[in-house]
Formats: structure tokens, C-alpha cells, sequence
């Protein structure tokens, strides 16, 4: 099925619109496990918030070409531009090919401890002439405060120090630098072997200058190498697919904030589903479903380190809390655990390409949302499995959660994809209901642990008849979105991949047939229709790339292998030159929304290993 699609037509015909701002996949990613920034195959960077994910950014420029701020670093003469990663590591690689020769710029964060909270936030640029002769130029425009916060910035011998009310930074470069204002410029020529360094430090009182000598930069560089190559080697994946899946799990391990062990959703903030309309959110925090998804994928590669400090973020921060408003779990926590997330918009940003609104915080983090409970009690289930044991802290932990599961799992709520026209009876939330009961009796079964087993297989079995009885439609020949409704939603892939149900029951293959008729399109796959299954917001979206690799899981386990390795293959093909991937796909192939999403990735790593082992 294909939806009605003429609104991106419109928004995305204004030639001088599209000229300000690249493509949402010409970027890749950079980070420290602290913060992240985004760089264009132009070699400017376009997203930075420091000294955390989720703090105002720095260089903005995706969301407002000329309010946003950015690091404007390439040739200054006409060339031909490519991108990869250092192999296996974040360590990215932009060059440069002209007709009188050809460069690079190697863009990388230094990762410092990881196991606590450092005030030191440094971002390396070394550029380098590989070939013949190549002038440069730079213009260092930072915009703090989401380009709010004015700021000065003053040249102090061989550095400049950018100074607002909240945050100062310094940079320091190997070639002249000269003020322009509130801005950097330098222009400079190299020689081929020749090499030029800037760093961006964050400055205070507590904080001492470096300096920033190629040899200093060498050694960084180094360092950083070794880190990436180090963490990758723990993966046990040696599959097809593997330099995607390893792609993957190194995008995972960036979207992890280290002091904590929380795991954001994605690097950024407001970019669009849908070009020109208000589908943008703040997704800088850390989910509790995406979260635990994330640390099943990391787990089945063989990182078990990361399982460990989300489970104690968890123990810390979440679960003895206070039961709030929606129960005892939020379905989302700012990175250093915190609960109010308040959300508001920056007017005086103007969006990706005119997207507005512009938000922070998420307004979302106060739904009720029953399926975190058993995505969060199936990542535990599996930490216990190929990670260690749990303790018998964390078991009082899950008894807590579980017992609150049985009270309250048959109410509506807003479900998954976060619907802002009220509460429904969302089958994929009852699923999840069943997942957290049907893993803590496992738990229980396996390892002797004290549980109120009768009253668990009672509220277990109860889901299970409900889901049944009243999520079957007798009309449409499948399982539905809602209890007693007919409308179609690709949350119900999960079924079988929950082993709820067997991949080649009758009804669960007259429900793949269903999806593949309304909700697929070619090997995408959509959420739902938005006009049978409103959610409160107006307008249309992209296909969901999540639900597409749920789609190759799910051909996968009915055992249809060629099809869900047709279907996957093609996948592969939208994602960006590095293997990166948005929350959506839209009609002509673009990608859409934050980026890069870790949902996507962790589905992607849980498809490849399911069909790599199915096809033997």
C-alpha cells in the first residue's frame, strides 16, 4: 500500500531552501559516549550540544542554517567529497578531490574514563594534504545556547576563547586563526604531507588548557583508534552482514552515555518525519523500551559490560522510585536519570527545512505506556541468561515490577508509537504485559527464585485469552492495533518474535499476508495508516525502518528465507554511504527524523543474526 504522499512534493520544491541545508544522511557520526556531533560530506559539522547529548547545542545548523551555528572546515577550490570510518572504529574520514590535488579531514572525539563523569570535552580536526597542493579554509561560528545565548570570542596567541553565560570553549589550531566578530576564520595551504590541527575544547576553573601540537593530535588520534578497535573486539558476531551489524553496534556503543549507562534514542532533536510538518521530537533521552532493545542486541554480539551499567541506571534511577502518575516507570529518563523532561519550543529556529516546530524535552514522558514493562523485565531475562546472574536486589526489583504488571495490565494507555489523542487498548501493550510476566516466571523457574508463581500464570494466562479473544479480527483475517477494532499496525511483527505465538501459526501467517498487502510497500514497512488509526496529530510520515527489519525477522522465523533476505538486502540499500540509518524512510528513499536512531540499528543486528542462522 502506498499513502497519500503529496505533501512532501510541497515542501521540498523550494530550490533555495534545500541548498541551505544537506540531506539528513549525508552526515556521519562522532562521539565520546558523552556527546556526540554531526559532520557533512561538505566537512562542515552541523550538530554539536556540549558537554552532553542533551544539553543546548553549540553548532546547530541543521535545525536553522543561519541562527544554528556550525564548524565549517573544506577546500577552497571546487572538489568531489567521500566519506567512510577508519575501519572499525568512529573515527571518520571526509576527503577531498580536486584537480590539483586531494586531502582529508579526520574528525574524532578522544574518549576519556568511561566510568565517570569528565568535565574534559575535546573535538579533534586534523587535515591533512595526501596529494599535490590544496588551499583550505575554516570558519568556526558557534551558536551556544541553541543559538539563544550571545557569546564573545577573543584571540589569545595561538588559541581563541569563545565565552557565553553558560559554557566557554576554546579553540586551538596549528595554522593562524583571525576573529571576525563573534566568529573564527583561517585560510591556510598545504603541501602534500603536510597537516593542519584544530581542537575545540571545553574551558572553565576547573578545567586547564591544552594545547593542540600535530604530535598531541597524532597521539590522540592514536588512542581514539585503539579505543574503537579494543571495544569491537569483544563481538562474537562473525555472521554475513558483518560489517553492517559491527557499523551498528558501534553506533549503539555512541549512543550510550558512559557516566550512567542510560542509552539515548538517538544524537538529535526535531528532525523530521514529515518535511515541512510538526512530527519533531526531542529524542536526546534515554527510553526505557529503546534501551532495553538496545542492550538484547548488544548482548546477542557479546557486550555484556554495557547490559550491566544499564542495569544498574535502572536500579539507581528508575524502579524503587516513587510510583508516579503512570506507574513506577516512566517510559523515559534524561541521561543522569533525571524524571522532569518538560517540553517547550524554540520559535526563533526555523527547522530543517522550514520543519517547525523546533522542541526540546519530550511532552511524552508522562504517558502511560504498559509495554516498557516487558521489554525492560525480557532485557533482564536475557542479561541473566548470557550476561551474570542477576542479584537479589535487582529479582526484588523485577517481583516489584511484575506484581504492578498483574494489577494494571488490562487499562488503555498510549501505547508505542506515542499517541497524543488519548488512551486505547493497544494489543502490542498487552503483548508486552504477557513478555514481562512470561520472562519473570522463566527467571523464577530457572534458577529457584521466591515468586507468587499462581498469581503470575494467572494474569499471564489472562493476557493471552484477551489478546485472543478480542485482538483477533474475524473482518481483516488478522491480529489488529486495538482490541475490538479492524485497523492494521506493524507493532503486531512482534508477536512471534516474542514467542507469543508460533511463526507458522495459521492466524500469524494470515496476519504477515495482512501487513504485507496494507502496510508494506516494496520491503518498507509504514507504522500504521494515519487515517484509519489516527494519533492525534495531523499529516503523514515515512515508513518505519524498525518495522521493516521487524518485517525480515518475522518472514525469517515463518520460514520464508528468501523473501526476508530479498527484504533485507534491499534495507541495506537505504541506509546513508556510512551505513547509518534515521528513524524513517520517506517516499523517494530520503531519510527522515532523528538521526542516527538506535531502534533502527538494534533491529537491524537482531535481523542479521536471526536470518544469518536461519540461512546456516
Amino acid at each position: 500500500m502506498v499513502f497519500d504522499i503529496t505533501e512532501y512534493g510541497q515542501q521540498t520544491g523550494c530550490p533555495t531552501a534545500s541548498s541551505r541545508y544537506l540531506p539528513i544522511a549525508d552526515h556521519g557520526l562522532i562521539g565520546d559516549l558523552r556527546t556526540v556531533a554531526l559532520v557533512g560530506t561538505n566537512g562542515t559539522i552541523d550538530w554539536y550540544c556540549c558537554p552532553r547529548f542533551d544539553a543546548p547545542s553549540v553548532f546547530g545548523s541543521i535545525l536553522d542554517a543561519e541562527r544554528g551555528g556550525s564548524f565549517e572546515l573544506a577546500t577552497d577550490v571546487p572538489a568531489r567529497t567521500r566519506q567512510f570510518y577508519f575501519p572499525d572504529t568512529n573515527v571518520l574520514i571526509t576527503r577531498f578531490s580536486s584537480a590539483d590535488g586531494a586531502g582529508e579531514i579526520q574528525d574524532f572525539m578522544p574518549v576519556v574514563d568511561e566510568s565517570r563523569d569528565s568535565v574534559r570535552h575535546r573535538l579533534i580536526r586534523r587535515v591533512r594534504c595526501v596529494r599535490g597542493t590544496l588551499p583550505f579554509t575554516a570558519r568556526v561560528a558557534p551558536r551556544f545556547g541553541y543559538g539563544a545565548e550571545p557569546h564573545t570570542a577573543s584571540l589569545q596567541g595561538d588559541r581563541v576563547l569563545f565565552e557565553s553565560r553558560s559554557l566557554s570553549l576554546a579553540l586551538t589550531s596549528t595554522v593562524p586563526l583571525e576573529c571576525d566578530g563573534q566568529d573564527v576564520r583561517s585560510r591556510f595551504k598545504l603541501l602534500e604531507g603536510e597537516s593542519a590541527v584544530f581542537a575545540l575544547d571545553r574551558v572553565g576553573d576547573e578545567i586547564a588548557l591544552l594545547g593542540c601540537a600535530r604530535r598531541e593530535a597524532g597521539a590522540e588520534f592514536e588512542a581514539t583508534v585503539r579505543f574503537w578497535r579494543t571495544w569491537l573486539s569483544a563481538s562474537r558476531y562473525h555472521g554475513r552482514w558483518r560489517e553492517m551489524v559491527q557499523r551498528s553496534a558501534l553506533t549503539l556503543k555512541l549512543l550510550t552515555y558512559a557516566p550512567t549507562g542510560a542509552i539515548v534514542a538517538a544524537a538529535t532533536t526535531s528532525l523530521p518525519e514529515a518535511v515541512g510538518r510538526e512530527r519533531n521530537w526531542d529524542y536526546r533521552y534515554m527510553w526505557v523500551r529503546d534501551a532495553a532493545f538496545c542492550v538484547y542486541a548488544l548482548l546477542r554480539l557479546g557486550f555484556t559490560s554495557e547490559a550491566e551499567a544499564f542495569m544498574g541506571f535502572l536500579s539507581e534511577h528508575c524502579i524503587m522510585c516513587e510510583d508516579g502518575p503512570a506507574g513506577p516507570l516512566q517510559i523515559m529518563y534524561g541521561i543522569d536519570g533525571r524524571r522532569d523532561l518538560a517540553e517547550r519550543e524554540l520559535t526563533h529556529l526555523e527547522g530543517y527545512l522550514g520543519s517547525s516546530p523546533v522542541r526540546v524535552g519530550n511532552g511524552a514522558v508522562n504517558q502511560l505506556q504498559l509495554d516498557i514493562y516487558g521489554a525492560l523485565i525480557d532485557s533482564v531475562y536475557l542479561y541473566d541468561k548470557w550476561g551474570h546472574p542477576i542479584s537479589s536486589d535487582h529479582w526484588d526489583e523485577v517481583g516489584y515490577l511484575v506484581n504492578w504488571v498483574c494489577d494494571h495490565w488490562d487499562q488503555p494507555d498510549e501505547g508505542i508509537w506515542e499517541i497524543r489523542a488519548g488512551r486505547q487498548s493497544f494489543l502490542y501493550s498487552r503483548l508486552m504485559c504477557w513478555v514481562a510476566i512470561e520472562r519473570a516466571i522463566r527467571m523464577a523457574n530457572r534458577r529457584g527464585l521466591p515468586a507468587d508463581l499462581p498469581r503470575w500464570r494467572s494474569s499471564r494466562d489472562a493476557i493471552y485469552r484477551q489478546i485472543m479473544a478480542r485482538g483477533w479480527s474475524r473482518q481483516r483475517g488478522a491480529f489488529a492495533q486495538r482490541l475490538d477494532h479492524d485497523a492494521l499496525d506493524a507493532s503486531v511483527l512482534m508477536m512471534p518474535l516474542a514467542k507469543f505465538i508460533s511463526p507458522v501459526d495459521p492466524k500469524w501467517l494470515a496476519t504477515l499476508d495482512a501487513l504485507k498487502a496494507e502496510l508494506v510497500s516494496d520491503s518498507l514497512v509504514y507504522r500504521y495508516d494515519p487515517f484509519l488509526s489516527s494519533d492525534g496529530l495531523p499529516g503523514t510520515e515515512g515508513t518505519f525502518s524498525i518495522c521493516s527489519f521487524w518485517y525480515v525477522e518475522a518472514l525469517t522465523r515463518a520460514g520464508r528465507l528468501e523473501e526476508a533476505r530479498l527484504a533485507f538486502e534491499k534495507m541495506l540499500t537505504y541506509s546513508n554511504h556510512l551505513g547509518l540509518y534515521a528513524e524513517e524512510i520517506g517516499p523517494t528513499g530520503e531519510q527522515l527524523g532523528n538521526f542516527p536512531q538506535a531502534f533502527t540499528h538494534l533491529s537491524l543486528i537482531s535481523a542479521a543474526f536471526n536470518l544469518d542462522r536461519a540461512l546456516g
